[in-house]
């Protein structure tokens, strides 16, 4: 019988393979052309596809190779290591020994982990672990994959003591699961994987309060393992919201969903709104108590809910005998025609230079020394500065709240005083996890956030929003996390239930993305992820609470 053979297009050129041929072996033959590793395959036969490395050619087509140093090969690589860590991590204690292994938020450059069991966590046992990690590389231990019912995947995760991907998994509605395995060791992740474990070889794990970090490579540098600089303050929030999450017994998607499903939601979201209008008020009695305090100055990246934030903190404020009077930075944008451009010739209104800092500077000086002052408004429409009509003047009581995304970079306030300065940096830091191995990254959460609310006031559709993504986020990277750790309080907005209302406003807005889209992979792989949640109304949310600046409803003018 005669193999068929498929033409396969890549690079320019066209190639003839037997099918059945791996996108592994094809990718080999291209390799030496690409300075970094590929690990996926986009695939082009009548629309283009995502694939693994380890599917296989069954007809003619054309092929685009994926490496780490792209987005989504960079975040395979990372979910392949989360991978090959919890396996030696069960090799090097003895798989009996460990209960449970969790993945549970960035920092620095990697992850955070903690293992629960009959194992002493030391620098002894994370070397061990490393060298099992690196002999599973050097051996290109197979990464296999094999497709399953979902209920034989409940049964197995209750076989393997992975109780969270047994709640998780009794809430999907499709009929199979992806299994992963190396060796005799199953898991289920969400995403795509390396065909083995020889992909996996630039890491570092270092010891790290009661846990661990597992240290990565950054996109831009795939084959360099950075040092490792953790965030102390950043680090303390993001725990205590693991910690809270654990409190309410809403440790994973599948606790959320229990929750909703067996419980009073309406007592679940009041508990968690309380909260934070406990850390709101705590944060206005720090400010009252520092009586030199005359600048509350608050930065975030995007979707953070610092307008909303700004609000309520200044009601608090005023609970403690202070008169606020909010400022916004971008009020102080340069003219249009100032405005500089990034290297795509697009106006950057996201550089420190986009503002004009003498201005604001000057303002701010003249409002403390108790003269009046007319404010800018900026005219988004026409890129020309207005003033208000009636001025300005702060008594002994008042203080100024700011909020700009570049309130905490000491260029924007160098002309005013430290003492007089209280600086607060607020996130939408995830609390919750798909389960112990799978993470939901914050960058998601603030995404869905903005797709909801870009949709609901500016008429924008997901692909406008996702296309420009990108974008925002090298903006924060240069201009707000560099700055973070300057913080006097930092304030996590992100709620534990959020994700449950936010599914019944985005999903509409996702499948209205065309499948001949660049953004549909974005938009696919996000819906995926709603798969996986129970979806509540927004009745039970607090006309008050974050939700509200994206969902709408609420009772403050954002």
């Amino acid at each position: 019988m005669t193999e068929r053979v498929c033409r396969v297009k890549a690079d320019g050129e066209i190639r003839e393979y037997r099918a059945g041929t791996t996108y592994q072996e094809i990718a080999g033959e291209y390799q030496s052309r690409y300075e970094h590793q590929i690990v996926l395959v986009f695939v082009y036969a009548g629309r283009w596809r995502l694939r693994e490395l380890g599917k296989t050619v069954e007809g003619d087509c054309e092929l685009k190779f994926v490496t780490t140093a792209d987005s989504i090969g960079h975040s395979t690589y990372k979910r392949s290591m989360c991978f090959l860590l919890v396996k030696a991590v069960h090799d090097t204690a003895g798989h009996d020994k460990i209960n449970r292994v969790r993945v549970h938020f960035s920092v620095d450059k990697g992850y955070y982990c903690t293992v629960e069991g009959k194992v002493e966590l030391n620098e002894a046992f994370l070397a061990r672990t490393a060298d099992r990690m690196r002999e599973l590389a050097k051996r290109k231990t197979p990464i296999r994959k094999r497709s399953i019912h979902t209920e034989d995947a409940v049964a197995l995760f209750h076989r393997h003591g992975m109780y969270d991907k047994e709640r998780l998994f009794e809430y999907r509605r499709v009929s199979k699961v992806n299994i992963y395995s190396i060796n005799e060791f199953e898991d289920y992740y969400y995403g795509y994987m390396v065909p083995d474990a020889g992909y996996l070889r630039y890491f570092s794990l270092h010891l790290y309060d009661e846990g661990f970090v597992l240290q990565m490579p950054t996109k831009e540098r795939p084959e360099e393992v950075p040092e490792f600089h953790p965030s102390p303050k950043l680090f303390h929030v993001l725990k205590e919201s693991v910690r809270w999450g654990d409190c309410q017994d809403i440790e994973t998607v599948g606790a959320l969903n229990d929750m909703i499903t067996k419980n009073d939601m309406r007592e679940v979201v009041l508990v968690q709104e309380a909260h934070q209008e406990r850390q709101i008020g705590e944060i206005a009695r720090e400010i009252s108590e520092r009586k030199d305090a005359r600048f509350v100055l608050t930065a975030g990246p995007s979707s953070s809910g610092k307008t909303t934030f700004s609000h309520r903190l200044s009601i608090q404020l005023r609970a403690n005998g202070l008169k606020p009077h909010p400022i916004a930075v971008d009020n102080y944008f340069v003219d249009r025609e100032y405005t500089p451009r990034d290297k795509d010739g697009n106006y950057n209104f996201e550089c420190l230079e986009a503002i004009d800092i003498d201005k604001f500077n000057t303002d701010m000086k003249d409002l403390i020394s108790g003269k009046e002052v007319y404010l800018p408004v900026f005219d988004f429409q026409t890129g020309k500065r207005k003033y208000e009509n009636s001025p300005k003047r702060l008594g002994a009581d008042d203080i100024l709240v700011i909020e700009g995304i570049h309130c905490l970079n000491p260029k924007l306030t160098e002309s005013l005083r430290d003492d007089q300065k209280f600086r607060i940096y607020i996130s939408a830091l995830t609390q919750i996890n798909i389960d112990e191995h799978n993470r939901i990254p914050s960058t998601d959460g603030r995404l869905i956030r903005r797709l909801v609310r870009d949709a609901r006031t500016r008429g924008a559709s997901a692909v406008r929003t996702i296309s420009m993504w990108p974008s925002v986020r090298r903006g924060e990277e240069e201009n707000i996390f560099p700055f973070q750790e300057q913080a006097d309080v930092m304030f996590n907005s992100s709620l534990l239930y959020e994700l449950a209302v936010l599914k019944q406003y985005v999903e509409p807005l996702l499948f209205g993305v065309s499948k001949e889209s660049e953004e549909y992979l974005e938009a696919k792989r996000l819906l995926k992820f709603f798969d996986y949640f129970v979806g509540i109304g927004s009745e039970y949310v607090p006309t008050n609470s974050l939700l509200r600046e994206f969902i709408g409803g609420g009772c403050f003018r954002v």
